[in-house]
Parts: C-alpha cells; structure tokens; sequence
C-alpha cells in the first residue's frame, strides 16, 4: 500500500511538470516491482487518467492549454487508443519493451534537437493533427504511455508550440488516450483495479505539486530536466533489455 501511494506521489509530480500521463516512469517502476508487463500497462492506464484530468483542469486554470489544438489531436487520440489492448495481446513483453524504449529514444533526440524555443508558431490542416493523434494514440496506450512523450517533441520540435503550452497540451491528450485505452485494456483482462486506483488517488497530490512547480521553472531549465529524465528512462530500459 505505502509503496503504491509512493509511486503515485512521484509518477504525479513528474505528470504535472512535464505533461506526461505517468506511464514513462510508472511502467518500469512497476517492473521493478515484480508486475507484469501487460499488468503494469494496465494499472498505468488507470492512474493516467486521474492525472490528466486533474492535470489539465490546473493547466486550464493557469491559461496554458490550447483547448481547440488538442481537442483535434484528442479525437484522434481517443480512435487510435481504441485498438491497444489488441494491439498488446499479439506481442510479447520484451517486444514491448523494445518499442517503449525506441519511443523514448526517439523524444529524447527530438528534444534534443531542438534548440530554437520561441521561433514562430506553425498552422497544421485539423486532418493531419488527427491522424497525428489518431497513431501516438494506437502505439503508445499498447506499451502503457499516454502519448505525451511523443506529442510534445512533435509539437516542440516541428510546430515550434512553446514548451509549457506543449507540456499542457500533452497531457491534456491524454485524457482522450488513456479513458480510451482504460476501455481497451479492460476488455482483454489487462488491468489491475485496486493497484491502479490506489496509484491513481495518491498522483493527484503530485500533480497539483507538479503544475504549480513547472509554471515557476525557467523553460531552457524545464526542457534540460525533462530531457534528463528520458535519459534516465533510456538508460534503465536498456539495461534491462539488454543487460540483464
């Protein structure tokens, strides 16, 4: 009980600063802590979906969430979402592994990249921001993550959306993904309820923490410590994959 409502602080915190749904880091914690992988999936999703809610009503309060962006993305999201838990039955749990390290890898590098923060915003077609949604919603509510790791790099590094309206927005996405996901995982017996639930409660807290932190935060120092933490998530994934 007191492990679970430890990592629902710490996966809460993490939510709010750097608009993820939690499962970047929940998911190995969960590993770590003897859950399977399609489980640990599972009981992600459920405390993604306490957080981005939570978290984007904050981020709406704070005047940081571009509501008519991500609602396009959302749809998509909420689409794509819709096939994980088939998705996730047909693979094994390395292979999942294996693809939520390459998406980690692949923000990381995007983040990376980008080293302009305040160049001119671009205007994307409503039907290529919901096929944008629509694909990050089917691939990452499959390894347990709400897509933000994905979206904010693309919104950052290739829309030039500045850094804390993209964590909002990121987050926000994942409202669509995640309740979508929660009904997919559900329907093929991924889901942990009460593990998930206890997670979930305890992430409020964090999130409210978070949010508050992030809009404090200098953004270069906000793109350095996010771009540290995908590090970190490389790192473990890859060691566990590979080295052990």
């Amino acid at each position: 009980m007191f492990e679970l409502i430890f990592l629902g602080l710490v996966v809460g915190l993490l939510s709010g600063l750097f608009g993820i749904g939690g499962g970047t880091i929940l998911v190995p914690l969960l590993l770590m802590f003897g859950y399977g992988t399609k489980i640990a999936i599972g009981i992600s999703v459920v405390q993604m979906v306490f957080s981005s809610i939570y978290g984007s009503y904050l981020n709406n309060k704070k005047g940081t969430l571009d509501v008519i962006m991500v609602l396009t993305i959302g749809a998509g999201g909420f689409s794509g979402a819709l096939l994980s838990g088939t998705i996730t039955s047909y693979f094994s749990d390395t292979t999942l592994q294996i693809i939520f390290l390459l998406f980690a890898v692949f923000a990381l590098l995007r983040l990376f990249m980008t080293t302009h923060v305040s160049q001119e915003r671009k205007e994307v077609h409503k039907i290529l921001l919901f096929i944008i949604g629509f694909v990050i919603g089917a691939i990452s509510m499959t390894i347990g993550v709400g897509g933000s790791l994905i979206l904010v790099p693309i919104l950052v590094g290739f829309l030039h959306v500045p850094l804390k309206n993209a964590t909002s927005a990121g987050l926000f996405f994942v409202v669509f993904s995640s309740v979508s996901g929660l009904i997919s995982h559900s329907l093929h017996g991924h889901v942990d309820y009460e593990s998930g639930v206890i997670i979930g409660l305890a992430s409020l807290f964090g999130v409210y923490a978070g949010i508050h932190l992030k809009h404090r935060l200098d953004v270069k120092l906000q793109k350095k410590m996010l771009m540290f933490f995908y590090l970190i998530i490389v790192l473990y994934l890859t060691y566990k994959i590979f080295g052990a």
